[in-house]
């Protein structure tokens, strides 16, 4: 996990800091995946009157083998995730995509983990159908 493999200065400070820029490197993943996937959608759909899949649904970054109780857990917290259920923390709709789209949350969740995984953090993509 990056709190123990990053040679920066080990205070929570630099650490929030190093937190921050994956977070800032994943959603800035997150919004170009959206982008890709919506032009790439319109180009073979010729779209529709709502610029998106007709799928309604949410998606989100499940990120496991971190507790809300640690200090990296409050320093997620402090980026917008939240306990989740079972176990671990979320972050929902990373990009704050405000269309109804499953499929177009689902493309930026999964950006987002990859963006963690690359760090060494257990993420994943979770979504479900409204």
């Amino acid at each position: 996990v990056l709190w123990s493999c990053v040679n920066i200065n080990k205070t929570k400070e630099a650490n929030m800091n190093t937190l921050k820029q994956i977070h800032e490197e994943a959603t800035k993943a997150a919004k170009d995946a959206v982008d890709k996937y919506l032009k790439e959608w319109k180009e073979k759909t010729g779209g529709n009157k709502y610029g998106e899949p007709m799928y309604c649904g949410f998606a989100w970054v499940s990120l496991h083998g971190v507790k809300l109780s640690t200090k990296i857990g409050k320093a997620f917290a402090e980026l917008g995730f939240k306990k989740g259920y079972p176990s671990g923390l979320q972050l929902w709709n990373p990009t704050k995509y405000m269309g109804q789209s499953m499929d177009v949350k689902e493309e930026a969740a999964t950006a987002y983990a990859k963006v963690l995984q690359k760090y060494g953090y257990k993420a994943y993509m979770g979504s479900r159908a409204d």
